[in-house]
């Protein structure tokens, strides 16, 4: 079925030459059609509006400066942002951290995997000299040759739900719960932490207010475009909660 937009149908040759700018995406093919979709819905906005349109780029960045006008975020915002978030501009904080890794593959069987990762962790809470050796047995990872130590690990290092666990641990404290990430389920330890220290608030101020200014451009430009999408004859593909594409 043909995708057309306002009055204009879409190419195979586009899409083929957006492809490539999404192949990090779940399905890069459907990104890659959503965004060239978008791309002229705002192109012909730009039109209308009569604004210059020497290139593409530069006809939706200037779309975007003439309808959208936010002001950099103030003082009273940036302390609240960082007073949130502390962890953000904490610095030095690092965590010696052990696990057991039941990887979940899809030939191997969940629950049977989850009952014997569940009987595992029952056991190393009631002795916690077992660990190494269960990590050797058992671990699909290959800290588990090391008894199953991951070493020191700073912010940023692993997927944000083991980070988020692992940093509200204590020293010598043992996950009594499994933890489930994308790469299956996990008995954790943290041997050690060593908690950083907190960055003054004048010394983070700028990238704050830069964040948080571009956040609030982000939001606007995506509602905008929505607004656009809404106004537009668009057949055979769904824009409904697409951004645009002019955010990765």
């Amino acid at each position: 079925m043909a995708i057309l937009i306002n009055d204009h149908e879409i190419t195979d040759a586009e899409i083929a030459a957006e492809l490539p700018h999404h192949q990090d995406c779940p399905n890069p093919l459907q990104r890659a059609t959503t965004a060239v979709a978008l791309r002229h819905i705002l192109l012909d906005e730009a039109a209308r509006l009569g604004l210059p349109i020497d290139s593409e780029e530069a006809a939706i960045e200037a779309l975007l400066q003439s309808q959208i006008k936010l002001p950099q975020a103030d003082e009273a915002s940036c302390r609240r942002h960082y007073e949130l978030h502390p962890q953000r501009f904490t610095v030095g904080e690092l965590v010696l951290v052990d696990h057991i890794l039941f990887q979940v593959t899809p030939n191997v069987p969940l629950g049977p995997l989850r009952e014997l990762a569940e009987q595992t962790l029952q056991e190393i809470l009631q002795d916690p000299a077992l660990f190494a050796t269960r990590a050797r047995e058992l671990s699909n990872c290959p800290s588990g040759q090391v008894g199953g130590s991951l070493g020191q690990i700073s912010r940023g290092e692993t997927v944000p739900e083991f980070e988020r666990v692992v940093f509200a641990m204590a020293s010598g404290e043992i996950l009594p719960r499994l933890l489930e990430t994308r790469f299956g389920l996990h008995i954790i330890r943290v041997v050690r932490r060593i908690d950083g220290h907190l960055l003054p608030y004048e010394q983070v101020a700028d990238p704050i207010a830069n964040a948080l200014h571009a956040s609030s451009i982000d939001a606007a430009w995506r509602q905008y475009t929505q607004l656009l999408v809404g106004r537009a004859r668009v057949q055979g593909i769904e824009l409904a909660g697409a951004s645009s594409p002019l955010v990765q």
